[in-house]
């Protein structure tokens, strides 16, 4: 079996996504153009410097994610969404998708399906394990998502990529979590990050 992982992409004061999330502006307020431009620049300007960082970030076996990630449908799904990604997301494996409302498999191109799961964090994690057998879990996100499955003890492994900004409010990783132990496994500072991973300890 493998380990239970999540990477996150947060500000220097722990923001995942800026004030103001909105379709037009999926990671909110980050002082971007509103497509996590300042804090997703390391992934796309800075992606040669950061390979072995961005390779890891896809290579579980499942994924599971919020349905804030997943898209801007609140409520009842009440129009066709597919993710943010387009026709072949990233993912090119099971993502079970955390929801209050039920909805058919989604498949798409490339090997990713979309589960939808209205049960909760266990049950979520539970389908993840049997789709990724051998292979890492990863929680994708977004900050809400990741604090639950912290609360809950759920979590082996913490991968933070901190950029040099700071947002002062939106989504923040660590709130509402009871104080971890966290073990630091490895650090790596590049231009525009510091590659953080953390281990959980009992």
């Amino acid at each position: 079996m493998g380990r239970v992982i999540s990477d996150i992409t947060v500000s220097a004061d722990g923001y995942s996504a800026g004030p103001n999330q909105s379709e037009q502006r999926p990671f909110g307020e980050d002082g971007g153009d509103g497509w996590g431009s300042e804090l997703h620049a390391w992934m796309f300007d800075g992606a040669d410097e950061n390979r072995a960082e961005i390779d890891q970030v896809a290579a579980a076996g499942a994924f599971i994610m919020g349905r804030n990630m997943f898209g801007p449908v609140r409520g009842e799904w009440d129009r066709p969404w597919s993710g943010w990604w387009g026709d072949d997301p990233p993912f090119h494996a099971p993502v079970f998708v955390l929801t209050h409302h039920a909805r058919e498999p989604q498949p798409m191109d490339g090997g990713t399906t979309y589960h939808f799961v209205t049960d909760g964090i266990e049950s979520a994690l539970a389908q993840a394990r049997a789709a990724a057998g051998d292979r890492d879990v990863a929680v994708q996100g977004g900050a809400t998502t990741i604090n639950q499955y912290l609360a809950a003890g759920l979590l082996d492994e913490l991968r933070l990529h901190i950029v040099p900004l700071t947002l002062g409010a939106g989504t923040r990783v660590f709130e509402g979590v009871p104080p971890l132990k966290l073990e630091q496994v490895t650090a790596r500072g590049a231009s525009r990050v510091t590659h953080v991973t953390y281990a959980l300890r009992p």
